[in-house]
């Protein structure tokens, strides 16, 4: 009698939208894996506009046998994270983004963790490493490496504790916990050429499992290396994706904000002390710092800013 083939334990999957050149990398280190191959499968999620150019593209990985590439005509990430729930045959799931590069064991480590911690575990995020596209500039301070998904927090497998979050470039879930909640919500996430940089999908999810009973637990064993391109590292973009995710958090949790207003005024002025009178004006909140820790004053201060504005200054006494 012949046996049965082995259980697909997990899908690796990676949304990605016109960006082959990056993709391919990718691909080779989800290819590399230390778990068998017939015991992961990799999905490959294809955003992009051109459907006869995904077709072109996806014969290039043809011999990988545990690979399929599904091109999903629909634009936006949540909405392609939803098709390759759907589409896995495995009961977990893990997200890479398509700038990164999987360490050989991340997939078996993700494995392993879900199987250490049990079934309440629903959620496992790792380290993510930079790959630096230029050098990290000296105005930037290692606090705000996160808007680049840099994610670090040291010590051993555990579940996450307080004010420790995990990256969308580096997490996996129970495919089965996901589809009870209805997967990602579309209305949250990046969309296209990221233009609008929203964000908050994975918390989101994590925060409705988390409502059910499931834990996160960060392993910093399951790791991947993430691009950090040098167009990201200007002080112009880290002002846009901190506005957009005051947007995103307004999204996310407006009654809340909406409490919290004016303690986040009060912090935007007392950034406006800190600057030179020039300054004490709305350009205060975009000139460029030498200094790390105005920029991180300034950062801080836009995010307050924006989430004030959204509240309608609600609660705002005083000049």
């Amino acid at each position: 009698m012949a046996s049965s083939p082995p259980e697909v334990r997990i899908a690796a999957a990676i949304c990605t939208y016109s960006r082959y050149e990056l993709l391919a990398t990718a691909i080779q280190s989800l290819a590399a894996q230390t778990l068998p191959q017939d015991r992961y499968e990799i999905l490959i999620i294809d955003n992009s506009p051109d459907p006869a150019l995904s077709e072109e593209m996806a014969q290039d990985f043809r011999q990988i046998p545990n690979l399929r590439w599904i091109y999903e005509k629909t634009p936006g990430l949540s909405n392609a994270r939803n098709v390759a729930i759907n589409e896995a045959k495995a009961p977990l799931i893990a997200f890479m983004d398509d700038d990164a590069i999987a360490s050989s064991n991340w997939l078996e480590s993700l494995v392993s963790v879900f199987a250490d911690f049990g079934p309440e575990v629903q959620v496992v995020g790792g380290r993510v490493d930079p790959i630096w596209g230029v050098p990290q500039p000296k105005w930037l301070p290692d606090s705000l490496l996160g808007n680049v998904s840099v994610v670090n927090w040291g010590g051993s497998d555990r579940i996450a504790g307080k004010g420790e979050w995990v990256a969308g470039t580096n997490i996996a879930f129970r495919v089965s916990s996901l589809k009870d909640i209805g997967g990602f919500s579309v209305h949250l996430g990046r969309s296209r050429a990221g233009h609008a940089l929203l964000s908050n999908d994975e918390s989101d999810v994590v925060e409705r499992l988390g409502a059910r009973g499931g834990r996160l637990v960060y392993s910093p064993r399951a790791t991947v290396s993430h691009l950090v391109p040098a167009e990201r590292l200007s002080q112009v973009w880290f002002r846009r994706r901190i506005v957009w995710q005051a947007v995103s958090d307004y999204l996310s949790d407006a009654s809340g904000l909406f409490e919290r207003a004016p303690s986040y005024w009060r912090q935007v002025t007392d950034y406006y002390t800190r600057l030179p009178p020039k300054y004490r004006t709305p350009k205060g909140l975009y000139v460029d710092h030498d200094d790390p820790e105005l920029f991180r004053q300034q950062i801080s201060a836009l995010y307050n800013f924006t989430v004030v504005m959204l509240t309608g200054f609600n609660g705002i006494e005083g000049p």
